[in-house]
């Protein structure tokens, strides 16, 4: 019984993914756009997310800084709203701290890179977003399908990239692949094919 239940987990995370290549290859190809875009000109990843979502964004920064699957000068990332020792300050939560760093780091032409699993942390980087397009700054917004309130404040320049799921360990899971696609292109396009 165990045992299966764990294949399933296989199973089911293998059918997201294979059900969601038409779904996702353009807007996963449009991102990787508006991301080549802000490296080529000298501007810089502003990357952030809740949770879960939280330690994809790292991961991703740590991705565009470092090599990902081979070596290329870094580039610039910063994942936001980590620093817990700001969390303490009175009157600033999560929200309002990644709003305030993307205020204070952002700039136009950069990007605000967002991770969301669902809509109810969604709703929280909704600060980030108003304080990047505050900053003529462009979005990529990986999330849910459960994300009414973020879809309705993304601006023309934005793209998001929806998986169609709405269990967020699926979700998580497919982002990542998301994730691992976007800087696999990024360096393809910086330093050709292998």
């Amino acid at each position: 019984m165990l045992e299966q239940r764990i294949q399933q987990h296989f199973f089911d995370s293998a059918d997201l993914k294979y059900a969601s290549v038409d779904i996702l290859s353009r807007p996963i190809h449009d991102a990787v756009n508006t991301l080549l875009g802000c490296i080529t000109s000298g501007g810089k990843l502003l990357i952030c997310g809740q949770g879960g979502a939280g330690l994809l964004a790292q991961h991703a920064a740590a991705l565009f800084i470092g090599p990902f699957e081979r070596e290329r000068p870094a580039l610039a990332a910063f994942a936001l709203g980590s620093d817990a020792g700001l969390l303490g300050l009175p009157g600033l939560n999560w929200s309002q701290l990644v709003a305030n760093q993307v205020q204070a780091l952002g700039h136009a032409g950069d990007v605000l890179l967002a991770l969301s699993t669902d809509g109810g942390s969604a709703a929280e980087l909704l600060p980030a977003l108003a304080a990047a397009h505050d900053k003529e700054m462009a979005a990529v917004v990986l999330t849910g399908q459960d994300h009414l309130a973020l879809t309705q404040a993304l601006a023309e320049t934005d793209v998001c990239v929806t998986i169609p799921h709405d269990r967020r360990a699926r979700v998580l899971e497919a982002q990542l692949m998301v994730l691992h696609s976007l800087c696999d292109a990024v360096d393809l396009q910086l330093l050709g094919d292998h």
